[in-house]
C-alpha cells in the first residue's frame, strides 16, 4: 500500500504543468537563479533518479524540504499533524458516541418515527458535500446567530498552552487552563461536526442493519425464552455481535475523515496538515503534498492495525484462526 502511495504521489507531482523551481525562485529571478534552485532540490535530475532519490530518503524518514515554508516536510508535519489528529479524534470520538446508540435504538424501535429519522440520517449525513456543510453551518453558527467563530484554533487575543501533545484541547486539560479549553472547544465544535456527519450516518446506517439481523438470531431468541434481562440481550449480547462490522466501518471512516480535513481545514482555516497540503499545492510546492499523503497512509494502516485487535477481543473465535 506505501509503495503504491509513494508511485502515485511522486508520478503526479511530477505530471504537474507547473515549475517548482520557477516558484520557488520567485517572479523576478533570473534563468541562472532558477537553475541554481532547481539544482538545490534536485529537481535538474531524470524522473527515475528523483524517485530513487526520493524512496532512499523516505527509508531514511527523509520527507524532503518544502519550498514554500523552507523547512523538512517531516518537521512542518510534526508542527501541522497534531491539529489535525485532534479533529479527527473529536469527530471520531462524536460519530461513535452518538452512532452507535442511535443505529441500536432505531434497530429495537423498528420502523418507528425515531427508526426513520435514523435512516433519513443515514443517506443525507452520506450524501451532503462537507464544503457545502462547512459553509452552511458557518452561515448560521458563525454568522447569523453569532454563537460560534468562523475559524482558527483560538483567538488572536488568547495564548495557546504550552505543548504537551501539540493537541490544543488536550494540552489546556492536562494544564489545567480551562478558560483557554472552553474557547478551543467553541472553536473545534463546528468543523468536528462538519467532520463528523458522514461518519455517523455511516456508523447508524450500519449498527442499525447488524442490529435489526443479530435481534432475528436463534440465539437472541433462545436468550430471551430463558428469561435473560432485555436489557442484558440487547446491551451485552446483541450489540457485541453486531459491533464487528460497524468496528470494520469505524476503521473505514477514520481514514476517509483523516483524508477530508483538506476540505473542512481550507473552510474553517484549521492549521492542520489539510491546510498545509492545500496551500502548498496552490504554490506547486509538491514535497509537502507526498508528505501529507505518506502520514495519512500510515495512520490509516496504523488504524485498521487496531481495529484487528479490537476484533479479537470482541470475537475470541478469531483468536484460534
Amino acid at each position: 500500500m506505501l509503495g503504491g502511495l509513494v508511485l502515485i504521489t511522486f508520478t503526479v507531482s511530477n505530471v504537474a504543468p507547473s515549475d517548482p523551481a520557477a516558484l520557488a525562485a520567485g517572479p523576478d529571478a533570473t534563468r541562472a537563479m532558477i537553475e541554481t534552485v532547481r539544482h538545490e532540490y534536485g529537481l535538474d535530475q531524470s524522473l527515475p533518479m528523483q524517485l530513487a532519490r526520493y524512496v532512499a530518503d523516505l527509508l531514511r524518514l527523509r520527507l524532503g524540504r518544502s519550498i514554500q515554508t523552507g523547512n523538512q516536510v517531516a518537521d512542518d508535519l510534526a508542527r501541522f499533524f497534531p491539529a489535525t489528529m485532534e479533529l479527527v479524534l473529536l469527530s471520531m470520538l462524536f460519530s461513535v458516541l452518538a452512532g452507535v446508540p442511535m443505529g441500536l435504538w432505531a434497530a429495537v424501535r423498528r420502523n418507528s418515527w425515531f427508526d426513520h429519522a435514523m435512516r433519513a440520517l443515514a443517506v443525507s449525513g452520506v450524501a451532503l458535500p462537507a464544503f457545502w456543510a462547512a459553509l452552511l453551518l458557518q452561515l448560521v453558527f458563525a454568522v447569523w446567530l453569532g454563537w460560534l467563530p468562523t475559524s482558527g484554533q483560538l483567538s488572536v487575543a488568547t495564548a495557546p498552552p504550552d505543548p504537551i501533545t501539540g493537541m490544543i484541547l488536550l494540552d489546556a486539560l492536562l494544564r489545567g487552563q480551562w478558560a483557554v479549553f472552553a474557547e478551543a472547544a467553541r472553536y473545534a465544535v463546528l468543523p468536528a461536526f462538519v467532520l463528523a456527519l458522514p461518519s455517523l450516518a455511516a456508523i447508524v446506517r450500519v449498527n442499525r442493519a447488524e442490529m435489526i439481523e443479530v435481534l432475528a438470531a436463534d440465539y437472541v431468541t433462545a436468550a430471551r425464552a430463558h428469561g435473560v434481562a432485555p436489557r442484558r440481550v440487547i446491551g451485552w449480547l446483541a450489540l457485541r455481535n453486531a459491533m464487528l462490522p460497524t468496528l470494520a466501518m469505524i476503521g473505514l471512516r477514520f481514514g476517509w475523515t483523516l483524508g477530508s480535513t483538506v476540505l473542512v481545514e481550507t473552510v474553517f482555516d484549521w492549521p492542520g496538515i489539510g491546510l498545509y497540503a492545500v496551500n502548498s499545492a496552490i504554490a506547486s510546492d509538491f514535497k509537502p503534498v507526498m508528505g501529507v499523503t505518506l502520514a495519512v497512509g500510515v495512520t490509516f494502516m496504523l488504524t485498521n492495525l487496531l481495529i484487528d485487535l479490537a476484533y479479537g477481543w470482541l470475537d475470541p473465535r478469531t483468536r484460534s484462526a
